[in-house]
């Protein structure tokens, strides 16, 4: 399928307002079996203020490019910049921050006790009242990283992250482990973030997550951009709206069906039964028609998931 590029050739910012910044970046390995391109070639600009999602099915390349983003790895080729420093010079300024998905908490230190030290490194001790506060870790001090629970150390991470004040921040699956409303308060934080100022790009497998919050979604498979642009606009590469309704019983579908097809750009019209549905990316006319002469009843119009494009675009089944 077709990839989009309408953010970058419509709302790209100009340089200067560039928070991360890839071109032709390329990371290859070695293994037993010879040499295996992780990231084949990916160019992208994410601009301050942006919550960005980024997906990809498993194996995409969607983890080997957030380690050269963060300067945990250098690309084979091709550079990476992030408000115009090298990853690792940001990361040692306190511009860039992650939360990743495993690793790094000390499970015999206490909350507290683990966002003090962090504190320490960053010369931030003055903001460990705040973070924790926003976090809403307060309540947690006293425990043992060990005894808290997944999503507990996630938001535990998340404080660890936000120390510095950085201006980019990463997230490697930021909600596993979360429950709904802990999911839904984290992302309220990152929305306010992302209004002062604050460019968030994350990667999650919850879809639904990246439909709900995210202003704009970068899918990549086997190692590159497949597309890019507003969330909305993705979704609707699938073929657009699905308008459902009930033909009449006493009626033959056939002349309805046959009707149905004739309205401009519709992609296609499935009969079940008397239930018929309609594709395409203007719901207006079928739904007028259906209502109108053809006389159905218990309409019923759908907008497409990013799911949907997801599977469309990457060759992920269901």
């Amino acid at each position: 399928m077709k990839t989009t590029t309408a953010h970058q050739s419509a709302t790209t910012p100009l340089a200067h307002a560039l928070a991360l910044e890839l071109r032709g970046v390329h990371k290859s390995f070695h293994t037993n079996e010879g040499r295996f391109e992780a990231v084949a070639g990916i160019d992208l600009r994410v601009g301050t203020g942006e919550i960005v999602a980024f997906l990809g099915p498993n194996g995409a390349g969607k983890t080997t490019t957030i380690d050269m983003m963060l300067g945990l790895t250098a690309p084979t080729s091709g550079t990476i910049s992030v408000f115009g420093r090298a990853p690792r010079e940001a990361v040692e300024a306190g511009e860039i921050s992650a939360v990743l998905q495993t690793g790094g908490l000390l499970r015999d230190l206490t909350v507290r006790e683990t966002v003090t030290a962090i504190a320490a490194l960053h010369g931030a001790k003055e903001r460990i009242d705040t973070v924790m506060k926003r976090t809403d870790i307060t309540s947690l001090a006293r425990r043992k990283v060990s005894k808290c629970s997944g999503g507990e150390q996630q938001r535990l991470k998340f404080a660890l992250a936000l120390l510095p004040d950085p201006r980019l921040l990463i997230l490697d699956e930021p909600t596993a482990g979360m429950d709904v409303s802990a999911r839904r308060a984290f992302w309220d934080t990152m929305r306010q973030d992302a209004l002062a100022g604050r460019t968030v790009l994350f990667a999650t497998h919850y879809l639904e997550e990246a439909q709900d919050f995210a202003q704009r979604t970068v899918l990549i498979g086997a190692g590159r951009v497949l597309a890019d642009g507003p969330t909305a606009h993705l979704r609707e590469m699938t073929g657009g709206r699905v308008v459902s309704a009930t033909l009449p019983s006493d009626r033959p579908t056939a002349p309805a069906v046959a009707a149905l097809e004739t309205l401009e750009q519709v992609s296609s019209v499935r009969l079940n039964g008397n239930r018929v549905s309609v594709t395409g990316p203007h719901s207006d006319g079928a739904a007028r028609m259906l209502l109108g002469e053809l006389a159905a009843t218990d309409l019923e119009i759908t907008t497409p998931t990013l799911e949907a494009a997801f599977m469309a675009l990457t060759g992920e089944e269901s």
